[in-house]
C-alpha cells in the first residue's frame, strides 16, 4: 500500500542536509519520492509500506549522522506543534552545548581583548611579560581541546558520518575549518620550532570562538525558525480537551478523543464546541472567527451545523457529533496548513541546486587559496584565509530563505480563514492576471428567492402545484427556493415519468400530458411556442436580474417564474479592487445572457459567460487560457459544481462555508465564504514573494561578496583580512537575519 506521510526530522543545520537526506531516501527501495523542507524541519515521504517500513526510513537517515526521523508509538506521521522530544533533542542539548562553550571560551575572549587593546595602548602590559609564549599556547591548548571535542562534537560526529557515504554538509566546512586551525596550533605548540614562523602565532581562540558562535547562530535560528510555526501552535491550542455527553440519562464529562460520531453533546454559554456536529436543540450566537476570520457571530438554530473550536457566545445548545478526531473541520486545517508549510515553492528550486554543489565549491575555492597564500605568504596566513572561507560560507541562509517565508504567509493565510494548500500556489498567486467568478453562492448569497409568478389562461393553483411537484423532485439549486415558497400552499400531483435535464430543467407526465418546469433552451429542444407576451414578461424579469423558469402543461406555457439571487455586500467592493490591481475579472453562470448582464453590471464586471452548463465551466477555463497565452487565470467557485473549473485553473479559489473546507479541487479555500479574501490572499501571496525574493537576495549576495574577502582578495591593496571569528559570527547572523525577516510577513 503507498503511504503518503508528513515526518519531522531533527538535527538538519543547513540546506546541504536537506539535500543529503534527500538523496539518501530516494536511493531506497520502496521509497516512491521524498521531499525535505530545511526551513520547517519537515519530509514529506511517499512510500510502499510493503517494500519498505518506516523504521528502515528511519535507520537510514541516523545512519547519516546527527538526524532522526520523528515519529508517534505507531510510526505514523506527526503533527507541526514540536513533540516534547523535538523540544529535548532540540533546545535543550543546543542550549547545554552553547553554554558549556559559552562559559569555556571566556579565557579566550578576555585574552583576545586584551591582545586588542595592547595594539591600541602601547603601554598596556602583555600576556608575555607574565607567561612566555610556549607555555600560554600550552595553556590554550589544554583549554581549547575539551571545548572543540566536547562541545563541537555534534558538528564533528555530523560531518565524519557525512563523510561515510561519500557526502558534505555544512558541518564538514566547520569541520574542515576548525581542525584544520586546531592541528597546525596544537603542532606549534607540542613542537616549536617544527615550523617556521615569525611569532608562533596559534589559532586556538579562532577555533573556540568559530564553534561557540556556531552553536550560538544555531540555537538562536531555532528559536527563531520556531516563532514561524506560531499558527500551527495557535491552531491546536484550539482543540477543546473535554466535551460534556448525554449517556444514558447522565450528562458526563469525558476527554475530547472519547467522543464518537452520533453522541449527544451539551453546549453551554461560553463554552467551545468540542466536535463537529447538527443542532438538535436551542439556539446560539456562534463566534466563528478562529475557523473562519469573520468577527461577527452567526446564529445557529436546529438542524443547523456547527464546527468544533468555535465559541458559544450565548445561548444553550443541544448538538448531535458528526465528525470527531482527525475528520474535524480544525483538524483538515491543520492538516492542510502542515502539508503548505511542508511544500516547496518553485522558486526553491534555484537555492536548492545551489546549496547542492555549495559545499564542494566552496572546499575548492578554499583549497585554492591556500594554494596561492602558501606561495605568496607561508604556512600561517594560508591556513588563516583558508580557514576563513571555510568558515564564513553558509549555504543555511540559502535553505531557510524560502521555506521560512512560505510557513509565516501559510499561517498568516490560516489565521485570516484563508487555507492555501501547498507553496505553489502561495508563488503563483500574486501573478492572477484573470479571474473567474462563479455567480450562484460566490459573488452572490447563494439563497435564491422567488420574486414574480405570474400565470397566463390556467388557474394559479394548478401552476404552483405543477411547479412544486417537479422542482421536489429536483437537484437544481433554484429549487429549493421555489418548494420552500410553495410548500405550505401547494399540493404534490402524482407525476410520471421524471426527468432531470441538466442545465435546462426538469420534465414528466401528469395526466397523459407533458408538463415541464425550465429555461428557453428546454422549450426549444422541446419545439414548445412561447407566446409574445410571455416573452416581453421574461424579458422584463430578466433586467430585474431574474431567472426566468417557464412552466408548460401539454403544449402552452401557462406561467413563469421568476427567481433572484441577492447579491453579497463585499462583491462589488472586491471586484473595483481587482480592477485596481490590473485583474481583469469575469462571471461565468448558466443563467441567461440577459439576467447574467444585469447582475455582472451590478457588479461592475465588463466580461459574462452566460448560459453554461456546469460540465461545460471548465471549457470556459482553457478557452481562455488559450486566448491569453502566458496569462495566469484564476477560477472562484463554490467547489462542488465548479470541481472542473477550478482544477483546470491555473489557481482554484473555492468558497467555504466552515463545514467543506477540505474541498479537493481547490488550491485556496476561503473559510469564511467572503469574497474579499481573494483580495487577501493574492496580497499574502505578493507580500510573502517578495520576503523571498529580498531573502535570496542577501543571502546569495552574503556568500557572493564574503567568500572573497574571506580569501584575501583586498589584503593586498588595503591589507584588510577577515578574521574566522568575525567570519562565524557573521555567518551565524546571516540565517538568524533571514528567518528575522520572515517574521515580518506576520504584521
Amino acid at each position: 500500500m503507498i503511504r503518503k506521510e508528513i515526518y519531522p526530522i531533527v538535527g538538519m543545520h543547513c540546506a546541504s542536509c536537506k539535500t543529503l537526506i534527500e538523496k539518501t531516501l530516494n536511493g531506497l527501495d520502496g521509497v516512491v519520492s521524498a521531499k525535505v523542507n530545511f526551513g520547517t524541519e519537515k519530509a514529506i515521504i511517499e512510500y510502499d509500506d510493503s517494500k519498505v517500513s518506516v523504521q528502515e526510513i528511519s535507520v537510514a537517515i541516523s545512519q547519516l549522522g546527527g538526524y532522526e526521523l520523528v515519529t508517534d508509538r505507531n510510526g505514523d506521521h506527526v503533527l507541526a506543534a514540536p513533540s516534547k522530544k523535538m523540544d529535548h533533542m532540540g533546545h535543550s542539548s543546543a542550549k547545554r552545548d552553547l553554554l558549556f562553550s559559552g562559559i569555556a571560551s571566556i579565557p579566550f575572549i578576555l585574552l583576545m581583548f586584551w591582545m586588542l587593546a595592547g595594539s591600541i595602548f602601547e603601554n598596556l602590559p602583555m600576556p608575555e611579560m607574565f607567561i612566555n609564549q610556549g607555555a600560554l599556547n600550552l595553556l590554550q591548548f589544554i583549554l581549547a581541546t575539551p571545548i572543540l571535542f566536547y562541545g563541537g562534537r555534534t558538528i564533528y560526529s555530523s560531518a565524519f558520518k557525512a563523510l561515510k557515504v561519500k557526502a558534505f554538509n555544512m558541518d564538514s566546512l566547520i569541520t574542515i575549518g576548525t581542525l584544520t586551525a586546531w592541528t597546525y596550533s596544537s603542532f606549534v605548540t607540542l613542537f616549536p620550532g617544527a615550523i617556521r614562523s615569525d611569532s608562533g602565532q596559534v589559532y586556538f581562540e579562532a577555533s573556540v570562538i568559530i564553534i561557540f558562535f556556531v552553536l550560538l547562530g544555531r540555537f538562536l535560528e531555532a528559536k527563531a525558525k520556531s516563532s514561524t510555526n506560531d499558527a500551527i501552535r495557535s491552531l491546536m491550542k484550539l482543540q477543546v480537551k473535554e466535551a460534556l455527553v448525554v449517556r444514558g440519562d447522565r450528562e458526563i464529562l469525558i476527554p475530547l478523543e472519547e467522543v464518537i460520531v452520533g453522541d449527544v453533546v451539551i453546549i453551554k454559554p461560553g463554552s467551545k464546541i468540542p466536535v463537529d456536529g447538527i443542532v438538535l436543540e436551542g439556539m446560539a450566537a456562534i463566534d466563528e472567527s478562529m475557523i473562519t476570520g469573520e468577527s461577527l457571530p452567526v446564529e445557529k438554530n436546529i438542524g443547523d451545523e456547527v464546527v468544533g473550536a468555535t465559541i458559544n457566545k450565548s445561548g444553550y445548545l443541544k448538538m448531535r457529533a458528526t465528525k470527531v478526531g482527525a475528520d474535524t473541520v480544525l483538524s483538515q486545517i491543520i492538516k492542510m496548513v502542515e502539508e503548505a508549510q511542508a511544500s516547496e515553492a518553485p522558486i526553491q528550486k534555484l537555492a536548492d541546486k545551489v546549496a547542492g554543489i555549495f559545499v564542494p565549491v566552496v572546499i575548492m575555492i578554499s583549497i585554492v587559496t591556500f594554494g596561492v597564500w602558501i606561495v605568496f605568504s607561508g604556512l600561517p596566513l594560508a591556513i588563516y584565509a583558508a580557514t576563513t572561507v571555510l568558515i564564513i560560507a553558509c549555504p543555511c541562509a540559502l535553505g531557510l530563505a524560502t521555506p521560512t517565508a512560505i510557513m509565516v504567509g501559510t499561517g498568516n493565510a490560516a489565521k485570516r480563514g484563508i487555507l492555501i494548500k501547498d507553496a505553489q500556489a502561495l508563488e503563483v498567486a500574486n501573478k492572477i492576471t484573470h479571474i473567474i467568478f462563479d455567480k450562484t453562492g460566490t459573488l452572490t448569497e447563494g439563497k435564491p428567492r422567488i420574486q414574480d409568478l405570474v400565470v397566463f389562461g390556467a388557474e394559479e393553483a394548478f401552476v404552483k402545484n405543477v411547479l412544486y411537484s417537479l422542482e421536489k423532485k429536483s437537484q437544481h439549486p433554484l429549487a429549493g427556493a421555489i418548494v420552500n415558497y410553495l410548500e405550505h400552499d401547494s399540493t404534490e400531483l402524482e407525476v410520471t415519468n421524471f426527468e432531470d435535464v441538466s442545465g435546462k430543467g426538469v420534465t414528466a407526465k401528469y395526466q397523459g400530458k407533458d408538463v415541464m418546469v425550465g429555461n428557453e433552451a428546454l422549450l426549444f429542444e422541446r419545439k414548445i411556442n412561447v407566446p409574445e407576451e410571455v416573452l416581453k414578461k421574461s424579458m422584463l424579469m430578466n433586467e430585474r436580474s431574474q431567472t426566468v423558469s417557464f412552466v408548460v402543461y401539454g403544449e402552452d406555457v401557462v406561467g413563469i417564474v421568476g427567481i433572484s439571487d441577492t447579491v453579497k455586500k463585499e462583491s462589488r467592493s472586491t471586484i473595483e479592487q481587482l480592477h485596481k490591481m490590473g485583474i481583469k475579472t469575469y462571471m461565468i453562470t448558466g443563467d441567461n445572457r440577459k439576467t447574467a448582464e444585469a447582475v455582472a453590471k451590478e457588479l461592475g464586471i465588463e466580461n459574462v459567460i452566460s448560459e453554461v452548463l456546469p460540465k461545460d465551466k471548465a471549457d470556459r477555463v482553457i478557452e481562455l487560457q488559450e486566448k491569453n497565452p502566458g496569462s495566469i487565470i484564476a477560477m472562484v467557485g463554490d467547489g462542488i459544481n465548479d470541481a472542473p473549473a477550478l482544477v483546470q485553473a491555473h489557481i482554484g479559489i473555492a468558497m467555504g462555508t466552515g463545514t467543506d473546507v477540505a474541498i479537493e479541487s481547490g488550491d485556496i479555500v476561503l473559510v469564511g465564504g467572503s469574497i474579499h479574501k481573494v483580495i487577501d490572499a493574492i496580497d499574502i501571496s505578493r507580500t510573502t514573494l517578495n520576503t523571498i525574493k529580498q531573502n535570496l537576495f542577501w543571502a546569495f549576495g552574503y556568500n557572493v561578496f564574503g567568500i572573497p574577502i574571506a580569501a584575501g582578495a583586498l589584503y593586498p591593496f588595503f591589507g584588510i583580512l577577515l578574521s574566522p571569528i568575525i567570519a562565524s559570527a557573521a555567518m551565524a547572523l546571516s540565517s538568524v537575519s533571514v528567518v528575522g525577516n520572515s517574521l515580518r510577513i506576520r504584521k
